[in-house]
């Protein structure tokens, strides 16, 4: 009985298409093939969309001669649902069909929770994983099969063609970063994207990424932050800072005049209202990471963009050697990327054996643990600001003079802004080379370069800015 009244709402589905051919794609955005109970209303669905994406006719005759000689095609079964009636309200069936499809894989599910428990090869870790990610799968009722013919990667990949030259010259295709010369570069964070941020300590990579995020949120995008480090009111003092022009350190004591403490309430007013997801809790493993963020985006779906700080403070999950911790957090991070289709950006410490070498800008070579990272990452941005160094090496000049009693004359002051480098190390579809920003101390906020151009050229002080590109490494 059951059977039978779903095979009448198959059919009723398949039939009102026939009959109006213009709401296949209203009933294609809900349903696919593989929501079909009935084997021939599967084949039948799926080949409605091969003769939709060839601009052919969706009727019965064109259906029945392309599936002429398939083994599963029954010609008895289309000239039942041409002769069904076909429905004006159709959202009740189409959610039936799509109701239905759901519980079949829930029972499946249950089937292999029952399996996997029988099973002692694997931990109960990754017994979790592996039900929570399939769950996962049908909550969002993903359509992507493990192969895809060639047929369906050329469509796709002629749609998204067709889609870029409609946005006609732009540079910005995924995640805006908020800094026009590092979007040029990199056209953004795309999706499924793992972007690893690495910097030495006091460079400001914290500092960086929360100004991204700003962008994002400001742009309507939502982020969720796993902060490792920093209590999330700290970050949220610095994105105030940020926002605001503020001075960090005046905002942490209260030390705000009239006009400041305005602006900071408008700016706290705004992002109240904006999607920013923090979990400050410390201890995370690649387990609960997965866990947490599949939850998020299902609750959320509007959020674009996962933020870690930092990689080396994720705990591992086996007690292995870190290198290979490591490993599985990094390949972890990456495979996650694809499965939300979203950029997930991962801060990361840097050896301090660089500090050793004359040039001290950041290499491959010097993330922590990096074969692992090197390999999974498709963007490695450093963050390098030359005036750090040159401050400690005049701090280190002055103590040893004050220790030998001479008199020590300043070489190098601190100014209130900063050149700064994005170092783009690695980058799996673009260039590689260097993006010239300015590091705004007191508010913790990186600019763009140009930006500082076109203030200084108004006052006629000459300034020249450059934006380096080398070739990909191939």
């Amino acid at each position: 009985m059951q059977e039978d009244y779903i095979l009448h709402i198959e059919r009723a589905v398949l039939s009102t298409i026939f009959f109006e051919p213009s709401r296949y794609e209203d009933i294609a955005s809900s349903i696919t093939p593989k929501d079909f109970y009935h084997i021939p209303h599967k084949l039948i669905f799926e080949t409605m969309g091969d003769l939709k994406s060839s601009q052919m006719p969706i009727d019965d005759e064109f259906v029945c001669k392309k599936l002429q000689g398939k083994e599963s095609f029954d010609e008895e079964e289309l000239l039942e649902i041409v002769s069904t009636n076909p429905i004006v309200e159709l959202d009740a069936y189409v959610k039936e069909i799509k109701d239905r499809s759901i519980k079949r894989d829930l029972n499946r599910l249950a089937l292999k929770i029952k399996e996997s428990t029988i099973d002692t090869s694997h931990s109960s870790e990754d017994i979790l994983d592996i039900l929570q990610q399939e769950l996962y799968h049908i909550s969002l009722k993903n359509d992507q099969n493990e192969f895809k013919h060639s047929k369906e990667v050329v469509l796709s990949t002629l749609d998204h063609i067709a889609e870029m030259k409609k946005l006609g010259n732009t540079i910005l295709l995924g995640r805006d970063t908020g800094f026009y010369d590092l979007n040029k570069m990199t056209t953004g964070f795309g999706k499924g994207d793992l972007v690893i941020i690495a910097a030495r300590p006091a460079m400001g990579k914290t500092a960086f990424v929360l100004n991204i995020i700003q962008k994002n949120i400001d742009n309507g995008d939502g982020v969720v932050v796993f902060s490792l480090e920093m209590p999330s009111e700290q970050l949220m003092l610095r994105m105030l800072s940020a926002k605001t022009s503020v001075s960090l350190q005046n905002l942490r004591v209260g030390n705000l005049n009239n006009e400041e403490w305005s602006r900071v309430l408008d700016a706290a007013e705004e992002m109240k209202d904006r999607t920013l997801i923090i979990d400050d809790g410390g201890n995370l493993n690649i387990h609960e990471l997965r866990s947490k963020l599949r939850k998020l985006k299902t609750k959320h779906p509007e959020i674009g963009m996962a933020v870690i700080d930092y990689l080396q403070l994720m705990g591992g999950t086996s007690g292995k050697d870190r290198h290979l911790e490591i490993s599985e957090i990094s390949r972890g991070l990456k495979l996650l990327a694809r499965e939300l289709d979203m950029p997930i950006v991962a801060l990361s410490q840097l050896n301090r054996g660089l500090e050793s070498r004359n040039d001290k800008r950041p290499m491959l070579s010097d993330l922590r643990e990096s074969g692992a990272i090197e390999q999974d990452a498709d963007i490695i941005l450093f963050v390098y600001r030359e005036a750090v160094y040159k401050q400690k090496e005049e701090k280190e000049k002055e103590e040893a003079a004050r220790r030998e009693g001479k008199e020590y004359r300043r070489g190098f002051e601190q100014k209130s802004e900063e050149d700064s480098e994005i170092i783009i190390g690695k980058q799996r579809n673009g260039p590689i080379g260097t993006v010239h920003l300015v590091f705004q101390k007191h508010c913790t906020r990186f600019v763009d370069g140009k930006k500082r151009f076109e203030e200084e050229n108004t006052r006629g002080v000459e300034v020249t800015f450059e934006t380096k590109i080398d070739a990909p490494k191939i």
